[in-house]
């Protein structure tokens, strides 16, 4: 199985210190050593990073560690291969357009096989060979499908994806990150936590490598961020469990208030 880690913040944030921690478990501290990648968006633009090496032996992994590139979203993910060889084009996250914005999504999970007779690809087709990349090509698919413009309302748009998911669900681990540039869009069928950062600070300490960062020195009062993760990355830290079959959206580092239950429990 492979492991997310997301980042939604209310000013531009870096993410080296809990990326410091996600890349040890790609091949150091964990056995995710099939390729990493990470996508930060600035605006409606979008810089991403893919190797297919190890995360904690790949040179770009270490200069993400080291350099502070500050978004308001960041999606990443390390890659433990179940279907598709190692290679780049099996990297996530996966990016394609839709609307004018460029939509990234990354997953962790093993779909059955069934989902490539049973659903239908309308727009986009996958570049490598995971059963990942076909469930994103389908599920941008479906939303450019239904809503050809973006719509000034976005909720109808999250209700569609949520409905996409539990169908998705339904052919095996399905846990994901999507974002089309201001929204972090989490759902989750086993396993993800996340927690809020936010006034007062105080120090955080990794669960992968030794190193601990005072918050209060790093931020401001107003500054909110939100960290979504398959596993927790830190110690004494208020994780949340993200339910089984629960979509959660966050914007600007905060609930938007658009959070959906399973259907099927």
């Amino acid at each position: 199985m492979c492991e997310l880690l997301g980042m939604s913040a209310n000013v531009p944030t870096d993410i080296c210190f809990s990326f410091s921690g996600l890349m040890q478990r790609g091949g150091g501290t964990g056995p995710h050593r099939d390729g990493w990648g990470i996508a930060f968006y600035d605006g409606k633009g979008v810089r991403a990073f893919h190797d297919p090496k190890p995360s904690i032996d790949s040179e770009i992994a270490h200069l993400i560690k080291e350099h502070p590139i500050k978004s308001l979203v960041v999606i990443s993910h390390i890659r433990q291969a179940n279907v598709g060889s190692v290679c780049l084009e099996n990297t996530h996250p996966f990016i394609r357009e839709l609307w004018g914005y460029s939509w990234s999504f990354a997953h962790n999970g093993q779909l059955d096989p069934r989902l490539y007779d049973e659903l239908t690809l309308r727009f986009y087709r996958p570049v490598g060979t995971t059963d990942s990349e076909f469930a994103f090509c389908w599920l941008l698919g479906e939303i450019r499908d239904a809503f050809p413009e973006r719509p000034d309302d976005i909720s109808p748009v999250i209700d569609l994806i949520h409905e996409r998911c539990e169908r998705l669900r339904g052919y095996g681990v399905f846990n994901m990150l999507l974002s089309e540039s201001s929204l972090l869009i989490a759902y989750c069928t086993s396993k993800l936590s996340w927690l809020t950062r936010r006034t007062p600070f105080g120090q955080a300490r990794l669960m992968d490598e030794d190193m601990i960062v005072d918050f209060c020195h790093e931020t401001t009062d107003s500054d909110i961020v939100t960290v979504i993760a398959t596993e927790p990355l830190t110690h004494d830290e208020p994780w949340t469990p993200v339910k089984k079959g629960q979509l959660t959206v966050f914007k600007g580092g905060i609930d938007a208030e658009y959070r959906y239950s399973a259907q099927q429990e």
